[in-house]
This record gives structure tokens, C-alpha cells and sequence, in this order.
């Protein structure tokens, strides 16, 4: 199977255009379909002095693999025109319009997957529009109950049961309902995307020392083990929940496969310690396959050649093998 997977450049000032040229530069096994201003992607390949030959796409030809130098685009118009480095809130609608493309088409199966380069959460609220990440926007938009946001670098998982949030409101997120609905979607993802048969998920703790003992919070007495122990009951083999200090040891991994964190900053630092640059941001829990990048937009360094295109290769080929897997 050559899957055909749609890419979009994101933030058209920052980094995205120019890992899409260099990731064209490279070839890929799978048929990539960049949603992009083809003016855009062009005057960033010449920044970088790389040679592209644009063609524009056409949905009627069978998926072939993308040979080096040749970048398929489907046309999406910038807001206003783009200067590196330098954001404009006229393009905020731009950047969601490419994101709804790529992610209807994979509704309709035009696509497989979807990958995403990086975007600025900061700008397109800017512009009026209110956007919390990717993850809420997709969820939203395919109708997905529950997201979970899952980071990949190598064999070490790193899921989260809250996103995006400010530090103080992350206690009243954490509920049973919450913990059991997250825990089940990434039971499921690691089966069918993974091929992990019977996924082992440890669970961590929001407090210090996972509470001890109720000395240090309530939550994980009050909250957290009521809930793995239902999921114990349904027969998921999870630990937890456990102290985050010791839980990312080499010996407490070797005895899961994903680690579930409370908040976003309890569980990726260590992740991206771990592989930043090479890591991938996958989507759980929606109706189509969607994986991004581990980075943000770094606008200092658009249009300068300093940019590493490694976590959008890497991106790229974890969204061909979970399609593949889910058609097999």
C-alpha cells in the first residue's frame, strides 16, 4: 500500500514551509499531498536553494510514491503575503483553512493520514479566533468525544489526560470519567496504530510521591485509584498511579508501554529530553490518523537553512505505518 497523506505547512512565517522543501527534497515512500500556497513553498525552497518542481494535485490519479525534487500542492491562497520570521494574524485564517482541507479529506478517504507542521496558537488567536492547539481544533472539527495526545520518540509513549490548560485548573480536570475515557482511547490506539496487543499503561500521579498517602493531595486516593481500579475490573492491565519522579527510570518502563501523564508538562520534558527532534506528536481518538511534528514554529530560524526536517520525517513515517495498519 502506498498511502497518500495530506501535509500541511502551518504557520507560513515560521518553520513549517521550509521542512515541507526540504522533506521534498528528500522523496518519500508514501504520496504526499502538501495544502499549502504554492508561492509560499516556492520562495522558501529558493531561499534554501532548493531545486522543487511544483505540480499541482490531482485527486483522480492512483497513489505513487513521491520521488525527490517533486512536491504535489494543492493551491490554498494566503491572507497576505508572508515575510519569514514575521507573523501576520491576516494569515490565521489561512492556516485553519488547511487544516480543515486535509482533515475532511481524510473523512472522505481521500487521504490516509494527515501530518501537521507546526503552527502559532499566539497569532490566530489574534486574529479573533479562538484555537488551543491542534488536538481541540481536529477533535472539534471530525467530532471526536475524546482526543488524547500521545508523544512518540522511539519505544517511549507519553500520553496526557489534560492538554493545554493552565497549571491551576488541571486538578478539577482530572475526574474518574475523564481517567477511564483516556485510558480506553489509549488502550485502542496502541493496538490498532502500534500493534501492541495488550497495551501496558502506567498511570501517574498528579501530586508529589503520588500523594503519599494523602500527606501530599487527595486526588490520587479520591480520584485516580478509584478509577484504575474499574479499569483493572474491565481487564486493562494499568499501573498507577505512580510517583512521576521515578516512574521514567529505565527499570519502571521496561514494564509498560505508554506512560500516562496528568498535565502536559509532567510528562514532555521528559519525552522531548529524550528525543527532541526526532519525536512525533500523535492524535488518539479521531476518526482519521493525524501525527505532527515535536516542535513549535522557531520564527528565528525560518528562511535560514538551520531548520531540522528529522520529527516531520519521522512524522511522516509513523502516519504511513499506522495507516497501513489500520488497511491491513
Amino acid at each position: 500500500m502506498v498511502p497518500r497523506i495530506a501535509l500541511t505547512a502551518g504557520e507560513p512565517a515560521g518553520i513549517g514551509p521550509d521542512l515541507v522543501a526540504m522533506l521534498a527534497a528528500a522523496g518519500s515512500p508514501a504520496e504526499v499531498v502538501v495544502i499549502a500556497d504554492p508561492g509560499l513553498i516556492a520562495s522558501r525552497a529558493r531561499m534554501l536553494g532548493i531545486a522543487l518542481d511544483i505540480v499541482p494535485y490531482r485527486h483522480a490519479a492512483a497513489p505513487a510514491p513521491s520521488p525527490p525534487g517533486r512536491l504535489l500542492v494543492e493551491a490554498r491562497p494566503l491572507g497576505t503575503p508572508v515575510q519569514a520570521g514575521r507573523l501576520a494574524a491576516a494569515n490565521a485564517d489561512y492556516v485553519l483553512d488547511t487544516l480543515r482541507r486535509a482533515a475532511t479529506g481524510c473523512l472522505a478517504g481521500e487521504f490516509a493520514a494527515m501530518v501537521t507542521a507546526p503552527v502559532h496558537k499566539g497569532v490566530i488567536n489574534d486574529a479573533g479566533i479562538a484555537f488551543s492547539g491542534h488536538t481541540e481544533f481536529l477533535a472539534a472539527l471530525t467530532g471526536a468525544a475524546q482526543p488524547v495526545m500521545l508523544l512518540v520518540a522511539g519505544t517511549l509513549r507519553v500520553a496526557l489526560l489534560t492538554t493545554h490548560l493552565p497549571l491551576r485548573a488541571v486538578p478539577d480536570a482530572i475526574t474518574g470519567e475523564r481517567i477511564e475515557s483516556v485510558v480506553r482511547v489509549l488502550d485502542a490506539g496502541l493496538r490498532t496504530g502500534f500493534g501492541i496487543a495488550r497495551p501496558r499503561i502506567a498511570v501517574l500521579g498528579l501530586n508529589p510521591h503520588a500523594g503519599e498517602s494523602g500527606h501530599l493531595g487527595s486526588e490520587e486516593r479520591e480520584v485516580i485509584e478509584p478509577a484504575l481500579v474499574r479499569l483493572r475490573a474491565a481487564g486493562l492491565p494499568i499501573s498507577g498511579p505512580l510517583p512521576a519522579d521515578s516512574a521514567f527510570t529505565p527499570g519502571a518502563l521496561a514494564h509498560c508501554d505508554a506512560v500516562l501523564a496528568m498535565y502536559h508538562d509532567q510528562g514532555l520534558p521528559v519525552l522531548k529530553h529524550a528525543g527532541f527532534g526526532h519525536a512525533v506528536n500523535v492524535t488518539l481518538g479521531l476518526p482519521i490518523v493525524r501525527t505532527s511534528v515535536d516542535h513549535g514554529t522557531a520564527l528565528e530560524l525560518a528562511g535560514t537553512g538551520r531548520a531540522d526536517a528529522g520529527s516531520l520525517h519521522a512524522a511522516l513515517g509513523l502516519a504511513a505505518d499506522i495507516a497501513r495498519r489500520r488497511h491491513a
